[in-house]
């Protein structure tokens, strides 16, 4: 016999603030809005889950002005669901309740839900990073800026350890961005350090390839969204005659039809953001479709709090890929709550001697 629960829900708004001026090509971010969700059973209101809807500026579907009202909106329309005690059918019923066009909504409702489901100690799924212990290999991310700023972050990374550096590009010179690819490559060779790069969109479809062309000279293993979303046939073009590894990655936000897209663009590699793409479900489909077509793919976090990042890194940690993921986001902020997640010699660690900080 399968229990059921009618769960409370209710939420926290927390105004994160970056460490440095975070920059992409879509602008400068300094600060980041956040919204913890909680439920929990009010006839045993001591064990709660948390989960955390983040719609990231800009980029997610449900960025908008209202979203607070929309949230709370929802919310109030979970309060009078009943709830099985199975995961599979806690996730399809979600599908079916938010709208796919809210899907940071969606992921943090699927998170807290789960966690109550499991105790409400942060277990989201099975998976060897919170029940093994085992860490994941992560990039170490290097951020827009000018030379000098993202000369420091590169050389801290590589002091730490990581082998696998992750380099945003599109905000300065392209010569300078090619200086510090030169710099990278005359202290370390590829088969020390993997170098990924990231240009948000920022190359027209145009000069794409010829750019493209100067940068596999450096053994970059692939690049992220070099055009804009959206030129699903200059996409395609690009990604039959590239000289380097295409992962797309906005080119995903928004798209129902996961087959179309794939079969069109026929990509090297995809990007998943759970928080982005609709939350677990949608990027287990995503996941499932890509490997039946030798697709390489691998997952990251879109600039959430640690109660986001616990859950991805969890996620990904299901198919105990040795692909380096993009988790290494946590200790962007200078309020994100203290967790047991540490990032340290190129992996991302759940260090269960350490305990969290309540949201509340």
């Amino acid at each position: 016999m399968v229990n059921t629960v009618q769960l409370q829900f209710s939420y926290i708004k927390r105004t994160l603030v970056f460490r440095f001026d975070a920059g992409t090509s879509r602008g400068v971010l300094k600060t980041r809005d956040v919204y913890w969700i909680k439920t929990f059973d009010p006839k045993n209101p001591e064990i709660s889950g948390w989960g955390e809807a983040a719609p990231l500026v800009k980029l997610s579907p449900d960025f908008r002005e209202d979203f607070e009202s929309v949230l709370e909106k929802i919310l109030r329309k979970m309060n009078q669901e009943i709830w099985e005690s199975d995961p599979q059918a806690v996730l399809l019923k979600l599908k079916a309740l938010i709208p796919f066009e809210l899907p940071s909504i969606r992921f943090g409702l699927e998170t807290a839900i789960l966690e109550w489901l499991n105790g409400g100690e942060k277990r989201i799924v099975p998976n060897d990073f919170f029940d093994a212990l085992k860490p994941i290999p992560i990039n170490g991310l290097i951020w827009m800026g000018d030379r000098e700023f993202m000369l420091e972050q590169i050389d801290q990374k590589l002091s730490e350890g990581f082998i696998c550096i992750k380099m945003k590009i599109g905000a300065i010179d392209f010569g300078q961005e090619i200086a510090l690819l030169d710099y990278i490559r005359s202290r370390f060779s590829p088969e020390k350090i993997t170098l990924r790069l990231d240009a948000n969109g920022a190359f027209s479809p145009n000069d794409a390839l010829e750019k493209l062309k100067k940068l596999a000279e450096f053994h970059v293993q692939s690049i992220e969204q070099p055009i804009p979303a959206g030129n699903w046939a200059e996409m395609k073009k690009l990604c039959e005659v590239t000289p380097l590894a295409i992962a797309l990655d906005e080119e995903l936000i928004g798209i129902k039809d996961k087959e179309q897209l794939l079969e069109q663009i026929q990509p090297q590699h995809i990007i998943l953001k759970p928080t982005l793409i609709g939350g677990i479900l949608e990027t287990q489909a995503w996941i499932q479709l890509a490997q039946e077509r030798n697709i390489g793919w691998w997952m990251t976090s879109a600039l959430e709090s640690n109660i986001g990042l616990n859950a991805i890194s969890q996620l990904a940690s299901i198919y105990d890929s040795s692909i380096p993921q993009g988790l290494g986001t946590g200790k962007l902020y200078h309020n994100n709550l203290e967790s047991p997640l540490e990032v340290h010699s190129g992996f991302i660690h759940y260090n269960s001697e350490m305990g969290w900080e309540s949201p509340e």
